[in-house]
């Protein structure tokens, strides 16, 4: 069945003046959309009209069915689509607002080492839709509405690579800055990549201005080859020169996020990191490596991390530590999925695509 959250409200004005109603009830629906309500939910629908709606548009594209809350305030949530697929999302609470990292695929093809997401590969992209209604439901969990809205800042840095969904991404950006919509600034929003540099490059003529995140994590091309396969046909110096030519296009500064392990944080990692970015107007995002089981890779310790910082603020570089939150609900990306789909099959009720 197809989705009424794929639909823009230029789409939905249209459905509604083809099957005979009057312009409004396209506003109507619209606000349907947007709360991520089903269409039961509805009081100034008219019957004829839902049921002609719900027999060809899910009205909910996505729902939660697991909660994962933290002591620090974090809510981690597990979303299942209407096609029995889950994926990830996670609340942060800010003192400048509330941030959502949403998902924009099902599983993952990049198959970094160190990333739980893709352990069982790519099952399908995310439609606009879906991500639009992931936002939705989580606005509308916490007392959010279309006109003051709970969830003020979006990432894009759950399970799967964005720019791998290119299309998809791009439309639900757009939506989710119509002012008929959520009306969410664009320079709220932060899109993660493992570096796709076409894609970069394609972003950055879009004119949208999200701010661009990297994951870079490590600065030569055998090392980064080595746990992140997309570094073969993606080599550093490609995604380097799309990464300023984001900031050309943009005048928004690039975030380079670099996942700290054991693995990448010595002398030669420092030198050859800061001989990489000295002169690039960008911003080096260190987070602490999330233990993943199955990739049995480790973080450091809050002494090691803060060592490696200083060092590289030593050597000229802009660096922070990124705030760690939800790390008693399964932190790493993935991790609530992969738990979640060995309990199905524990019980004996077959795989969740």
């Amino acid at each position: 069945m197809k989705l009424l959250q794929d639909l823009s409200l230029a789409e939905i004005k249209k459905l509604v003046a083809e099957k005979g109603y009057p312009a409004y009830r396209a506003e109507q629906l619209n606000a349907l959309k947007i709360s991520n309500r089903d269409y039961s939910d509805s009081t100034n629908l008219p019957k004829a009209l839902i049921e002609e709606i719900s027999s060809e548009y899910s009205a909910r594209a996505v729902k939660i069915v697991e909660v994962r809350r933290s002591k620090d305030g974090a809510e981690k949530y597990l979303f299942e689509t209407s096609d029995s697929r889950v994926v990830e999302g996670v609340f942060m609470p800010y003192d400048y607002g509330n941030t959502l990292c949403i998902s924009t695929q099902v599983g993952c093809r990049m198959g970094c080492v160190f990333c739980a997401s893709g352990l069982n590969g790519l099952e399908r992209n995310l439609s606009s839709g879906e991500m639009l209604s992931e936002v939705a439901e989580v606005n509308a969990m916490h007392g959010g509405t279309q006109k003051k809205r709970a969830v003020s800042n979006i990432v894009l840095m759950g399970t799967g690579e964005p720019l791998d969904n290119y299309d998809n991404v791009v439309k639900f950006l757009k939506e989710l800055n119509d002012p008929k919509g959520l009306n969410i600034s664009l320079r709220n929003v932060s899109l993660s990549t493992s570096g796709l540099a076409a894609n970069m490059r394609r972003l950055a003529d879009e004119g949208l201005n999200v701010v661009l995140a990297v994951s870079l994590h490590a600065a030569t091309d055998e090392k980064r080859s080595r746990i992140m396969p997309v570094n073969r046909s993606n080599p550093i110096s490609e995604v380097m020169a799309a990464a300023d030519y984001y900031f050309e296009k943009t005048g928004r500064r690039v975030i380079y996020e670099y996942a700290v392990g054991k693995h990448n944080s010595g002398r030669d990692d420092l030198d050859e990191l800061a001989a990489l970015l000295r002169g690039r107007n960008a911003h080096i995002n260190l987070i602490n490596l999330n233990y993943v089981k199955e990739r049995d890779m480790r973080g450091l310790s809050r002494k090691e991390l803060e060592i490696f910082m200083d060092e590289l603020k030593k050597r000229g570089l802009s660096v922070t530590m990124r705030r760690s939150m939800g790390a008693d609900i399964d932190g790493a990306c993935g991790q609530l999925r992969i738990k979640h789909l060995a309990r199905r099959m524990a019980e004996g009720k077959g795989e969740v695509k």
